[in-house]
């Protein structure tokens, strides 16, 4: 029987969200599969992945200098000895390192082909110098070891294709796949959680935002535009966790901003709140293919986001949804009151970016990635 190894910094919040359709996919296919990641679940039992034959719980840290990530350098070095699977996919910064890094070191002992999937260089038009000095060298070295580059943004490819010549292969792939779910909730689950929410049924705008609440996500200029507005008939709602929590709450209590702006934390409901809003606003600061955003225009949202990589592949300014320049609060604040007021614009928006989404279906992505999957053994 072939073996596949998926490997990623994290379990709950990486290869649960975005790879278990593909493992079943290789299940089906004739594959054991593995799945080498640091269990983050706060409950380590609450740990299970669907369709994983073998979970290999390792100490992946995102930090490159943490010295958890020699240990785990050595525990994969063994596995893949071991197991000499026959196709190893990457994901994640260190998840993509250490186990190129492996094979560099083992490539005479295993025979194994390496698929890397980027999602999202940490180098890209506008990043920091840093990000260019640390990052691209180390991707560039190490496309010399893999078989297969899968990016997912059209700048990432083309990027990549101009300057790591050594690598086998490039592909694009349109992102992980977003799941279009067609049924839309219940009118009197949607007035439950409006209930639930203390939303007043006469306001005007429901705006929803997803993601981590972490810097590059950029949560705070949404703050700082609805501050400026200040208009009563306008909520918001956050979901996300992170480390920014605490900042952004504190802006929110400074501004006496609580009564229409809350953070909402982890939510397993979010097709449920997307239907509830009227617009979806996503102001990142660097995204590779972003699944919240296509969420959100797969159930026919108003889309304002930041005109950034990624993002620029999903949405078409004035057409599929607005775009702004990241923390231009000015622009923000104009294309809230646009979603706000043009009613008739804002319905032709919603069918096209309903319409635009198909690409990105993970109906449609899965034939590609098993393509992929059977051509890099030939």
């Amino acid at each position: 029987m072939k073996k596949v190894l998926f490997v990623a910094t994290v379990v709950k919040t990486h290869i649960n969200v975005f790879h278990i359709p593909y493992l079943k996919m290789l299940k089906e296919m004739g594959y054991e599969t593995h799945v080498a990641a640091r269990n983050d679940y706060e409950n380590p039992e609450d740990c299970v992945i669907p369709y994983c034959d073998y979970f290999h719980d390792m100490p992946f840290e995102r930090n490159p200098f943490k010295k958890e990530n020699i240990k785990t350098y050595k525990i994969l070095k063994k596995l893949m000895l071991e197991e000499n699977f026959d196709i190893i996919h990457c994901h994640t910064p260190m998840g993509g390192v250490l186990p190129r890094l492996v094979y560099k070191n083992l490539k005479n002992k295993i025979n194994t082909k390496i698929i890397y999937t980027a999602h999202g260089f940490h180098f890209y038009k506008g990043a920091p110098l840093l990000n260019w000095l640390v990052y691209y060298p180390v991707e560039k070295y190490f496309s010399k070891y893999t078989d297969v580059l899968i990016t997912i943004n059209k700048e990432d490819y083309n990027l990549a294709k101009n300057k790591f010549k050594k690598c086998k292969n490039i592909e694009y792939v349109p992102g992980v796949g977003v799941d279009l779910k067609n049924e839309k909730n219940e009118l009197g689950e949607i007035q439950r959680i409006k209930k639930n929410l203390n939303v007043v049924e006469d306001r005007k705008l429901i705006i929803l935002s997803v993601g981590e609440l972490i810097p590059r996500k950029n949560q705070m200029v949404l703050l700082k535009a609805l501050k400026k507005l200040d208009d009563k008939d306008i909520y918001c709602f956050i979901c996300g966790r992170g480390n920014l929590k605490n900042t952004l709450q504190e802006f929110i209590d400074k501004n006496n901003m609580n009564e229409n702006i809350k953070l909402l934390g982890f939510r397993k409901d979010i097709d449920l709140l997307l239907d509830m809003a009227d617009c979806f606003i996503f102001p990142s600061l660097q995204e590779g293919l972003p699944v919240a955003l296509m969420e959100a225009m797969s159930r026919g949202k108003l889309i304002i986001c930041s005109n950034i990589r990624g993002n620029e592949d999903l949405i078409t300014h004035n057409v599929t949804g607005y775009m702004f320049e990241p923390n231009n609060i000015d622009q923000l604040c104009e294309l809230i009151k646009k979603v706000k007021y043009q009613n008739k614009k804002n319905q032709i928006m919603k069918e096209k970016v309903k319409s635009s989404i198909k690409t990105y279906l993970i109906e449609n992505i899965k034939p590609i990635m098993k393509n992929i999957y059977k051509e890099v053994l030939k």
